[in-house]
């Protein structure tokens, strides 16, 4: 029998909705066997002390939506990328992408920002170039953290010049930077709160790093997951960015200005 034209008019606009809307379409992740996915301590992202901060509500709100049982664990980021690789974890949150990790992680973005250079105010640094040429100054990192261009560069000269400490996590390089052990260290809109503190801000100052905001987004082990499933956890987390859940979940820790500018990308 052939429908009247208003009836496929409307079926049809029925349809481009559904499909707009990102979900009523997409299938469901698979959920056959506990899924694994590790926080690491880092500010407002995670802290383990208080067990919340943005890549937990994130993480949270994906796994509702899946429906799928996600077990999670706090590893040091060092670990967490081994994992991945290896398959051992199926996902860890607000990663950054280059060359290396695209071979075995899969990436969906939630979130952007910048990352500076916060540094002791007595090194006399005004720049990172600066910092470099004294001799006399070392730079903190967590292990197996990278940055953003100009701040990756500077922390492999100074590891090259074995005037670079690794440490686990940022609470150590913040203790470190108090104690003068070293003089300064990559740092991020996430660790501020850390900072925010009378004693650090009367011995530090913050250098812009002169770098481009840099995507950090959910990570997808390509070993665990087979590209179809991790298709459908990116849809989840664009899902996620298209009703606005990424922006409320920011404006729990920023102003509306800061959150608007974390996921305008």
């Amino acid at each position: 029998m052939k429908l009247p034209v208003s009836s496929i008019i409307t079926r049809l606009i029925a349809f481009s909705l559904a499909l707009s809307s990102g979900f009523a379409f997409a299938a469901k992740p698979d959920c056959s066997r506990p899924l694994t996915l590790a926080y690491h301590d880092h500010g407002m992202l995670y802290s383990t002390k208080l067990d919340q901060g943005i890549d937990r509500d994130v993480a949270m709100e994906m796994i509702r939506r899946s429906g799928c049982k996600v077990e999670t664990s706090v590893m040091p980021r060092s670990r967490i990328w081994l994992w991945i690789e290896s398959g051992q974890l199926d996902f860890s949150m607000s990663g950054i992408t280059n060359a290396e990790r695209d071979k075995f992680a899969d990436f969906s973005w939630y979130l952007y920002n910048k990352y500076y250079f916060l540094v002791r105010q007595d090194s006399k640094a005004q720049t990172l170039d600066e910092f470099e040429k004294n001799p006399k100054l070392e730079i903190g990192a967590i292990r197996s953290f990278r940055y953003s261009k100009n701040a990756n560069l500077l922390v492999d000269r100074l590891t090259a010049q074995k005037r670079a400490i690794e440490v686990p996590n940022h609470a150590q390089l913040l203790n470190m930077i108090k104690l003068n052990r070293i003089q300064g260290m990559i740092i991020e809109p996430f660790n501020y709160t850390q900072v925010d503190n009378q004693a650090l801000q009367d011995i530090t100052r913050i250098i812009d790093t002169g770098d481009a905001p840099v995507l950090h987004g959910l990570i997808m082990s390509k070993k665990s997951l087979p590209e179809v499933e991790r298709k459908k956890w990116a849809s989840i987390i664009d899902g996620m960015h298209r009703d606005g859940t990424i922006q409320k979940i920011l404006r729990k820790y920023f102003d509306q200005d800061m959150a608007s500018s974390m996921v305008n990308f």
